[in-house]
């Protein structure tokens, strides 16, 4: 587990990361990924409702977020702007997540339509980052 210092993103790696650091399988791999939002408990709220993360909190300007296989992080932020790389999660069923998204305050900006290989739409979540989630049923 990371261990986060004053400024959201500064870092302090423990042993767990450089055990996984050292892994030549991990070499040039995504291995956390951060946001921004502007309320750390309804972000979490809504994650940890609709996806199952779990969080783990490093003061009241920084969460940790694992999924089970990437980690990450929220940091706070007086506004949060649209853009940058989309980040795609991957869903069994569609359906379920796309109404799951919506009664836990997120706004679907893309409804489900196909693409080779699947389904996906796109969503935002309550801070307005945009997130996509796919299936391949």
């Amino acid at each position: 587990m990371e261990q986060f210092g004053q400024n959201p993103g500064e870092t302090a790696v423990t042993s767990r990361s450089d055990e996984l650091m050292n892994q030549t399988e991990q070499d040039r791999r995504v291995d956390y990924v951060e946001f921004l939002t502007s309320d750390i408990e309804e972000i979490k709220s809504f994650y940890s409702e609709v996806f199952g993360w779990e969080f783990t909190d490093y003061g009241p300007e920084y969460t940790s977020f694992t999924d089970g296989r990437l980690g990450g992080g929220y940091a706070l932020a007086p506004k949060v702007t649209a853009g940058g790389p989309l980040v795609v999660l991957y869903s069994t069923n569609l359906e379920e997540i796309n109404a799951s998204i919506r009664e836990s305050g997120g706004r679907i900006v893309r409804d489900p339509f196909e693409f080779p290989g699947g389904r996906r739409l796109h969503f935002t979540d309550p801070s307005g980052n945009e997130l996509a989630v796919w299936s391949d049923r």
